[in-house]
């Protein structure tokens, strides 16, 4: 802990707002160039909606077309503004974590300093790997399957940009939480409430979870996606093991290896 004379509630209070201020400033610089530069944002966005996505290529998927429709009068600019919003909280994030570290660090040991360096820069590093796994392969298959999947030839797909957005968002979310598994798996192996002997007996019932959330994630019915979309997910638990056993307390047992 420091040792110089600790600041008073009032003096945190006003340390606090500071770092508000200034990341709510940052914050706002990243939305106004997210707002500013809508072509080549929604560039990004609306890529994996054509057959030339670089997903498709890598496949060998053959050409095929999705069409976007807005139908609501104000949903042009509620898009613009919610797809702002979530690229500005992607860019503040970085400036967000150092300032909530620099609030914290003074109150922590320099051990405990470093751990939450790790931590918070594992866990960032992590969501953004399941944000682009998801967009680079989870979203393109799904938008596939779902955006060409037709009930009669006489009944076209007019997908909504709404439905799209909402999709991709709530997708890149979910992926960099369950992203996290590796993250959370060690902190619990660290505090000795984990070990990678559960985690291999009880593997059956992971894998039976894992299948279940995947079909619960993706709203398609085929068993390709759905491998597709368990893969990451049962990687990411086995990698767990690993760290489990690399991090296990130091009065363990080799049986709980």
């Amino acid at each position: 802990m420091n040792k110089e004379a600790e600041p008073t509630f009032w003096e945190h209070l006003d340390i606090l707002r500071n770092y508000i201020l200034q990341t709510l400033i940052v914050a706002l610089g990243c939305g106004v160039l997210a707002f500013a530069f809508k072509e080549e944002l929604f560039s990004i966005v609306l890529a994996p909606k054509d057959s030339n996505f670089v997903t498709y290529q890598w496949l060998g998927f053959p050409p095929f077309r999705v069409e976007l429709i807005n139908v609501g009068l104000t949903d042009p600019f509620m898009i613009h503004l919610k797809t702002t919003l979530y690229f500005a909280l992607i860019g503040v994030s970085p400036y967000l974590l150092f300032q909530l570290y620099r609030f914290i660090s003074p109150a922590l040991y320099r051990n405990e300093q470093r751990c939450a360096v790790y931590v918070a820069g594992s866990g960032y590093v992590m969501f953004l790997i399941g944000m682009l796994v998801n967009y680079f392969l989870i979203f393109p298959l799904t938008v596939r399957f779902l955006g060409t999947y037709e009930l009669s030839p006489e009944v076209k797909n007019m997908i909504s940009m709404q439905s799209y957005i909402d999709t991709l968002l709530m997708m890149s979310l979910i992926f960099g939480i369950v992203f996290e598994i590796p993250v959370i798996s060690w902190l619990l192996a660290s505090f000795g409430l984990l070990r990678a002997s559960w985690m291999k007996k009880y593997r059956r019932h992971a894998i039976v979870v894992i299948l279940i959330l995947a079909a619960i994630i993706t709203p398609t019915a085929d068993i390709f996606t759905l491998l597709i979309v368990s893969l990451p997910i049962w990687l990411l638990y086995e990698i767990s093991i690993r760290l489990v056993m690399l991090t296990r307390p130091k009065n363990s047992s080799p049986k709980d290896l």
